[in-house]
């Protein structure tokens, strides 16, 4: 299932899937997790470019096939495929790929020495590794292979690895054709190397290169995908045992989104097992697409593999929410064994994943728990600010558990900055709004709270910054995440107690998308009326909104004619307040 495209676009096409397969043995026929229709025939194409670094299907793990006989990918595992843009019928890809094209330009064909700058000056391949490999490991079988190289089985022949088995990843220098994919090589192994610490996060050992290729070394997983053993088990997994996958994934991608790293392709094939037991913890690879997000910026580039990337990608503008549309797609996957968008071809999965809702209605649904039912849909809400984090799934009722701890939560820091920031009167709404919290929130907040380490019951700017700090690894200084802590600094001089805590740490997005939204927002309104209501005036109301003359038409409504005060439309309007969209505020 491959990317839907990267940094810039390749110009070859492949007219017939099986012929295409047979003259480059790269796969075999899709074979789906209980598609919701008959196999793909180019559905799920992976659309990589020439920019893009090696990125795997293939995994590192001991490999069932002779010696020498190089194995296919998974057979649930989608053709690579490269698209001449712009990819007709018109659909909701067209636009995409247009704006690919503009911003990078057409592709040109490459002949002779790749140059860098219309040929000012040759590429500089230089990584800086060491250059000992061979020295300190010996090759065994590949195990894998994909675009820009494969993936072997070694051994280690010295020091710490002194015979123990790891999996080594050999990137071509020949296939990074440019200067994006010699930085993302540089980029993936830093990342790789910065996240440690984590049960479910693949080990890595060292990187090295020569003068062909890049090296990078890494825990060798014998278990097998995780996507092998869905089609084992017929497709699908029982509710308990889906459990046990989902909150490993979301463990390490909390862990992943607190140090400011988005992986940006996480799917079944990216999890491996460690041994072949049936209860062998699982470990996330391949960083080949992820990259740093600092606090509040947004990401623009597509990536990612067609069937589980969220709709916000596709509008190039993303942040740390895309990872968690994906961990949706795979538990809907999980627990019914079909996909939740799906069509034939890849525009047809693009306009599927825009506009399509996931079917909760035929077989097995009916048979699911609400409480199931309601985590997937709280994953898959097309509304990015209305999904859940890694943390709060994790404290979701169909998750919760009272020996299972809950990870700091970086989105805690972004809306208690926001609210130190804002005025008493935004303070009264959301106060008001934290008294009419249901159980489930609160279990949610009092964890994070406790995380907190709050001294006689209260928390301040020390608190956030130790925690942090503790929790920090070389990712989370790289992605500038401790910044958070300088736009803060008002909570230096305070004391917060739980109950303006929850005030502080709501999302009334999130809060929106529950069904008990309309009791709570009701209820928040009546605690308002009593103790945070007074009379405003429409250029008041603007001027705590901070907009403009020009918006007071879009708020005169949410002033009460009978005395001036916020009304009930206008209370909820008020706790989100108004976005204006521009094309000049996306960060390029």
């Amino acid at each position: 299932m491959g990317h839907c495209c990267s940094k810039s676009v390749s110009v070859s096409v492949d007219k017939d899937d099986n012929t295409a397969a047979a003259a480059a043995g790269k796969f075999r026929r899709p074979k789906s997790p209980v598609p919701a229709g008959p196999p793909p025939s180019d559905g799920a194409v992976e659309v990589q470019s020439n920019n893009t670094p090696a990125h795997y299907a293939a995994s590192p793990w001991q490999s069932p096939y002779p010696a020498g006989v190089a194995p296919s990918p998974s057979p649930a595992r989608t053709p690579r495929r490269k698209f001449k843009w712009p990819f007709p019928p018109p659909s909701p890809a067209k636009p995409i790929m247009s704006a690919v094209m503009r911003r990078q330009g057409p592709p040109k064909p490459i002949e002779g020495p790749i140059l860098e700058d219309e040929g000012e000056r040759p590429l500089d391949k230089s990584f800086g590794y060491p250059k000992n490999f061979t020295a300190k490991y010996e090759l065994g079988k590949e195990v894998g292979r994909g675009h820009f190289g494969h993936t072997c089985w070694a051994k280690g022949k010295k020091g710490e690895l002194k015979n123990q088995p790891v999996a080594v990843k050999i990137i071509s220098k020949a296939k990074m054709t440019t200067a994006i994919s010699i930085e993302d090589v540089r980029r993936e192994v830093k990342i790789l190397k910065s996240l440690t610490g984590h049960k479910n996060l693949v080990k890595f050992y060292d990187a090295f290169e020569d003068a062909h290729n890049v090296y990078i070394v890494m825990e060798l997983c014998e278990g097998g995908e995780l996507l092998d053993r869905i089609l084992s088990r017929g497709g699908r997994y029982t509710e308990e045992d889906a459990k046990t996958i989902v909150v490993q994934i979301l463990s390490v991608v909390a862990f992943c989104h607190l140090q400011g790293v988005v992986h940006r392709d996480l799917k079944p094939e990216n999890f491996l097992f460690t041994t072949r037991d049936e209860n062998a913890p699982m470990k996330l690879i391949d960083f080949g697409l992820s990259d740093y997000i600092r606090p509040d910026l947004r990401l623009n580039d597509i990536v990612g593999s067609a069937y589980y990337v969220a709709p916000e990608v596709l509008h190039r503008s993303y942040s740390l929410e895309a990872d968690i549309w994906s961990i949706g797609v795979i538990t809907y996957i999980l627990l019914c064994g079909s996909r939740p968008f799906w069509a034939r071809t890849e525009s047809g999965i693009f306009r599927s994943v825009l506009r399509a809702d996931p079917n909760f209605d035929d077989a097995p649904w009916p048979g699911i728990s609400a409480e199931a039912k309601d985590f997937v849909r709280r994953l898959l809400s097309k509304d990015h600010r209305k999904r859940m984090t890694a943390a709060q799934a994790l404290s979701h009722p169909w998750l919760r558990h009272e020996n299972r701890v809950v990870p700091l939560d970086i989105l805690i820091y972004k809306l208690v900055k926001s609210y130190i920031r804002a005025t008493p009167l935004k303070h009264a709404a959301l106060k008001a709004l934290s008294k009419a919290l249901t159980v489930d929130e609160l279990i949610y907040l009092r964890a994070q709270f406790r995380l907190l380490e709050p001294k006689d019951g209260c928390v301040s700017l020390d608190n956030f910054r130790k925690v942090l700090m503790k929790n920090g690894t070389d990712a989370m200084r790289e992605s500038r995440v401790p910044d958070i802590l300088n736009v803060m600094e008002p909570l230096s001089h305070k004391r917060m107690e739980f109950e303006e805590f929850c005030a502080a740490a709501i999302s009334v997005y999130q809060l929106e998308a529950l069904e008990e939204w309309e009791n709570i927002s009701t209820k928040a309104f009546e605690y308002f009326e009593t103790e945070g209501n007074r009379a405003i005036s429409v250029e008041e109301l603007a001027l705590e909104l901070n907009l403009g003359a020009t918006s007071h038409s879009l708020i005169k409504d949410w002033i009460r004619n009978s005395d001036g005060k916020l009304s009930f439309l206008g209370y909820t309007k008020f706790l989100h307040g108004v976005t204006i969209r521009s094309s000049n505020t996306r960060h390029q």
